[in-house]
């Protein structure tokens, strides 16, 4: 098939699209390039197309003749959001009607929409499914959750709607975020042998990038009768960060022996968000189950850092999306 990625040059996207590649599709990314395309190998099936999702004449244009738009494409975490919150409503909430309908004028035949698991802020239910009331505690997280009925609004039977609420992701990618919670604790073991927790009561449900990008690729070919607009919950292992720090501690210890025992220290924070997701429906409906860990995850993380993928971790912008921004900005 012909598919169009917008954000195809970010975290999950410099995962998803060489899987994409290797699958035989043709892809198209669509991405400001904020954080560069030299992470994808030159390859004949591959577009890349320097663009804004706020355009949607050249989206509308360049998306011509695909058959699935998958979007990923926004200002993602809510530090990056409060940076500037003008830009960030208007690329994370305003872009989207617009982006949808130029999608559907452009011939797609399937829309595959990102939201976030983090739509449903706080929550003391052990289990919090799809039709969880949605309490965000922020921008970002409200205006992902806005945006699925406004994609669910447009589609019928020849442009088919899916979204999928994702958990906060992990491991390694060729564009690869530090700002993330078991991505940063690994930084930290790794490269100052001491893991600072901040808080670490909150419950955060996790999912492995590798997981991520097969979930989406399984909206990509599912029978349309059993994902048109549905919403499906997409996460793995539900821990508290204090958990996440310990697992973070033992494989760490046990990849660098040499650095002997990691310190983990505790701090307050003001970053409540705290939920379990369930994610049996996308099993039920679709057979869909991650394979990979966070162990996994960071086992990954251990060993980009040995073999000098990751230079300048702390230093480099690049791994760092407010700190990205902010150089962009400066422009």
């Amino acid at each position: 098939m012909k598919v169009f990625v917008t954000g195809g040059a970010g975290y999950c996207g410099s995962r998803l699209v060489p899987q994409l590649l290797d699958l035989g599709h043709q892809v198209t990314v669509f991405d400001t390039l904020y954080f560069g395309s030299h992470h994808f190998a030159d390859h004949h099936d591959l577009t890349i197309v320097k663009g804004d999702i706020r355009d949607s004449v050249l989206l509308e244009s360049t998306a011509a003749n695909h058959d699935i738009f998958i979007s990923l494409a926004c200002i993602s975490n809510d530090a990056s959001f409060e940076l500037n919150e003008d830009l960030s409503t208007s690329i994370n909430l305003d872009a989207f009607e617009p982006m949808v309908l130029a999608a559907k004028s452009a011939g797609c035949k399937r829309f595959v929409y990102a939201s976030s698991s983090s739509v449903y802020g706080v929550s003391e239910k052990k289990d919090v499914t799809e039709d969880h009331p949605l309490v965000p505690l922020t921008l970002y997280n409200k205006y992902k959750g806005m945006c699925e009925p406004i994609l669910a609004k447009h589609t019928d039977d020849n442009f088919i709607g899916v979204t999928f609420r994702p958990a906060t992701v992990c491991g390694y990618a060729p564009r690869l975020r530090l700002d993330l919670s078991v991505n940063i604790l690994t930084n930290h073991a790794v490269n100052k042998n001491k893991i600072t927790v901040f808080g670490g009561d909150q419950l955060r449900p996790n999912l492995h990038v590798d997981d991520y990008c097969d979930a989406v690729v399984l909206l990509m070919s599912a029978p349309k009768e059993k994902i048109a607009d549905e919403i499906f919950n997409v996460g793995y292992q539900n821990l508290s960060i204090m958990e996440i720090a310990r697992i973070v501690k033992k494989v760490v210890e046990e990849e660098f022996p040499e650095k002997g025992s990691i310190e983990i220290a505790t701090t307050s924070s003001d970053d409540n968000r705290s939920y379990h997701i369930n994610s049996d429906k996308i099993f039920k409906v679709l057979g869909f189950k991650p394979r990979k860990t966070i162990e996994d995850a960071v086992r990954d993380l251990c060993e980009a850092f040995k073999s000098g993928l990751v230079p300048n971790s702390f230093d480099d912008d690049i791994y760092y999306n407010v700190k990205r921004l902010v150089a962009n900005s400066a422009k």
